[in-house]
């Protein structure tokens, strides 16, 4: 019997793409639960993805990636209260975190979905080839990220920043709550690896919007910067 998985989808103001994000991740084998989080769109995102077969959660205004990831789990934890057969014979389902921009490629991320099911590993996340579009900064948040995580853990990850991520309910409570922000990446990762879970990087075919060099790509790598630092100073606090 296939292990049951539940695909979350946090979205903001992708009505242009949330539709086939959300076709080609019901696609993954094991995936009979597809909720997206609508985080206080301005567009027709959650009727589109309800349209394409999702389950919607709507925030009345925009929380924060974190927020969004937060308000599926939870959501995901509450039906399997109600709805006993969602879960899995080895206990609460996997989650799949998914960007919403990723189209017809979020198909790929059954890759991820394997070593978690199959126990090789708590947290599985993606590596991207060369975006199909030109675009993106000049690494500076990458490296901030790859630095601190193998500071804090040992761990060099290649995408330090991915936002496709399977991991068992137990990595995700470990990394509960979540680092705020654009540092919600960098904080999972350095909470799972601390509390001694496994942690994989897995090559997919994704292709996804790239963020622009004009004035709102740097505005936009600026806040991630802001907090990627502050979730790993965080985290040495702690140590």
């Amino acid at each position: 019997m296939t292990t049951p998985v539940a695909a979350v989808i946090p979205a903001k103001d992708e009505a242009g793409r949330i539709a086939a994000t959300v076709r080609a991740v019901q696609r993954i084998g094991g995936v009979d639960l597809v909720v997206v989080v609508d985080d206080g769109s301005t567009d027709a995102t959650g009727q589109r993805a309800r349209d394409a077969g999702a389950r919607v959660l709507t925030h009345s205004r925009n929380r924060g990636k974190a927020a969004a990831m937060t308000t599926g789990a939870d959501y995901v934890a509450r039906q399997e209260e109600r709805e006993p057969g969602l879960a899995g014979h080895g206990g609460p389902r996997p989650l799949l975190f998914v960007d919403a921009d990723l189209e017809d490629s979020a198909a790929n991320l059954g890759l991820l979905v394997a070593p978690v099911v199959e126990g090789s590993a708590d947290m599985a996340v993606a590596t991207l080839p060369p975006q199909r579009a030109p675009g993106g900064g000049r690494g500076f948040v990458v490296r901030l990220a790859r630095r601190g995580i193998e500071d804090l853990t040992g761990f060099r990850a290649l995408q330090p920043l991915s936002g496709m991520r399977c991991l068992t309910r137990r990595a995700f409570q470990a990394a509960t709550p979540l680092a705020r922000g654009w540092g919600v990446e960098v904080g999972l990762t350095v909470d799972v690896l601390l509390c001694g879970l496994r942690v994989v990087e897995v090559p997919c075919e994704l292709h996804h919007r790239v963020t622009g060099s004009d004035w709102r790509g740097q505005l936009h790598r600026a806040r991630q910067y802001r907090d990627v630092a502050l979730a790993l100073a965080r985290r040495r606090l702690r140590r």
